[in-house]
């Protein structure tokens, strides 16, 4: 198992906040709108650049709005543009750690990563078989690892626990399942509450912590000013979203001014 220091060194940061860059409709989607990828790369580089601006640790782009995701592997479509816009990123801010979650699939994702430099993947799936909105997600972690192994094997693995919006198939508690998640050689763990934006459980995180006691734990959804100093006395960073956008709406903008107000509170606690 990997160790928070490991990680901390990873980012160059204690308490990493990674910022989310949610894409726009990619080819395929249902809700594309035919214009291309020029457009969706415009976009994210102006979202990348205030959170750049606004001194976040990291980025990763998901494409988070592109209903309904496929719940096991992308399809070629996806991944093809998923690497053209991670490319674009890693060109724009090459001095910025880079991630990569293709929902919901994780090989797809470490190839994207690669191929675009990016150094960690979300794993929104892992150890679990899960009943997700998009249907039964049945990911295998020894094929993740083997073909990490195979392409590259500096990609971080950050593995979603009882993802939002899905169930395990067999009810566990989340301790146990993160436990499982590291011992399966996940690099760090994601919790999160029930939907995109909503709050994680600081009850989960206590859980969790007490069973991988030097273990990288990151919260996955509901971070924001003012529950981020009690999530991150146990947590070991965020990955932070929806309270950076306009009206606290997932589908919206990212406002620069929210993340710096944030960051100056993680630098707080950075300082003890």
């Amino acid at each position: 198992m990997i160790n928070e220091k490991e990680i901390y060194n990873f980012f160059n940061k204690q308490k990493p906040v990674i910022g989310m860059l949610h894409l726009k409709p990619l080819p395929g989607s249902p809700v594309y709108n035919n214009e291309g990828l020029k457009p969706i790369i415009k976009h994210v580089l102006d979202e990348a650049g205030k959170l750049v601006k606004g001194g976040i640790d990291a980025l990763e782009i998901e494409n988070y709005n592109d209903p309904s995701y496929f719940p096991d592997c992308a399809p070629a479509e996806t991944t093809a543009a998923m690497a053209i816009i991670a490319n674009e990123v890693k060109k724009a801010y090459p001095e910025v750690t880079l991630g990569v979650c293709v929902l919901a699939d994780p090989i797809s994702s470490i190839a994207v990563a690669h191929s675009s430099g990016a150094k960690f993947i979300r794993a929104t799936f892992f150890t679990e078989a899960s009943v997700d909105v998009s249907g039964l997600a049945l990911r295998r972690p020894h094929e993740i690892l083997r073909y990490r192994k195979f392409l590259d094997p500096t990609i971080k693995i950050f593995a979603d626990v009882h993802i939002k919006h899905s169930a395990p198939l067999a009810t566990r508690p989340i301790e146990e399942s993160a436990y499982d998640a590291a011992y399966f050689l996940a690099d760090a763990v994601i919790l999160s509450g029930k939907h995109t934006g909503h709050e994680t459980p600081i009850e989960d995180v206590k859980k969790v912590r007490k069973v991988l006691p030097e273990f990288p734990i990151f919260i996955g959804s509901g971070t924001n000013k003012n529950n981020v100093a009690e999530l991150l006395k146990y947590a070991s960073g965020a990955i932070v979203g929806t309270s950076f956008k306009k009206n606290g709406k997932t589908e919206d903008d990212i406002e620069e001014y929210k993340v710096k107000n944030f960051m100056k509170i993680v630098e707080r606690i950075r300082n003890g």
